[in-house]
């Protein structure tokens, strides 16, 4: 009995050993370290990265990589998120000036209902950092009428003007992602809506990145995998406005190999984390 019980703890161990909560691969499939993300990405104008919005890890290595790059960066860095609308700026401005508390914030900007565990860390950091965070998205109400309508059916005021990206704007199947939704939606014409509702999305956070990035800054911007997968989306528009710009994409996927094996072809760094990972939602 003794033996055995020895058995099982030595079986016991190793199991714990081997279990691996992410792996990290750069784009030629190579697995590298966390510094050697960080390391590469200091070189970037701009770092786009995805996230599963309810995956708790993620926002961990969200949090991680900002202060990462800000010990590099300082005041350099730059913030931007999807979670924040155009429209409610002045309310974010505010409670990173210490002028409106965490409560106030709740009701003077439409927060995410993980928000006060995924996305205030990163908030509170930039607010006790002093550093600049800018609310990038198109306010959902507009992405609505034109997955609903179509984009020639928005008709802004002039004050609404500003919470969108310049109109007209590109809307193309070229872009990596597009044709994927296309498929999903198996609709005719209103698959092409719920495509320009994903587009005037991304172009109004890539336009809202270069209003305020500007030489020897660094702008690291959170959003949905989707919105740069493939250096698609939002990576895409970047790219079409200022082809010069150095963008990298930080792309999540998630495995259920044990070993965590790259699944597929990547963007510059590629997390890969178990299926089962714990969520925030």
């Amino acid at each position: 009995m003794k033996y055995v019980l020895i058995l099982m703890l030595i079986s016991c161990q190793t199991f714990a050993q081997d279990l691996v909560p992410y792996r990290l691969y750069n784009d030629k499939g190579k697995e590298v370290s966390f510094k050697k993300m960080i390391q590469s990405l200091e070189g970037y104008d701009v770092v786009l990265f995805g996230e599963l919005h309810n995956n708790a890890f993620v926002h961990w290595a969200q949090l991680r990589t900002l202060k990462a790059l800000h010990a590099k960066k300082g005041n350099q860095l730059i913030l931007g998120a999807e979670m924040f609308e155009r429209d409610n700026q002045e309310g974010l401005d505010r409670y990173l000036k210490g002028e409106i508390d965490s409560k106030q914030l709740g009701e003077e900007v439409r927060l995410w209902k993980n928000h006060p565990t995924d996305y205030a860390p990163l908030v509170d950091f930039a607010k006790k950092e002093g550093l600049v965070f800018r609310a990038t998205n198109v306010p959902r109400r507009f992405a609505s009428e034109v997955a609903r309508k179509g984009l020639d059916s928005l008709k802004l005021s002039d004050d609404e003007r500003s919470y969108v990206v310049n109109l007209p704007f590109d809307v193309s199947l070229d872009t990596p992602g597009y044709q994927e939704m296309v498929k999903m939606v198996h609709s005719g014409a209103n698959a092409m809506n719920f495509v320009a509702a994903q587009a005037i999305k991304d172009a109004t956070m890539a336009e809202s990145i270069l209003q305020v990035w500007a030489p020897g800054k660094q702008l690291l911007h959170f959003h949905g995998d989707f919105h740069s997968k493939d250096f698609g989306g939002i990576y895409w528009y970047l790219k079409k406005a200022r082809p010069e710009l150095k963008v990298a994409v930080v792309s999540i996927m998630e495995s259920e190999d044990a070993d965590l094996r790259l699944p597929q072809k990547g963007t510059q760094f590629n997390l890969v984390i178990p299926v089962d990972m714990a969520k925030s939602y």
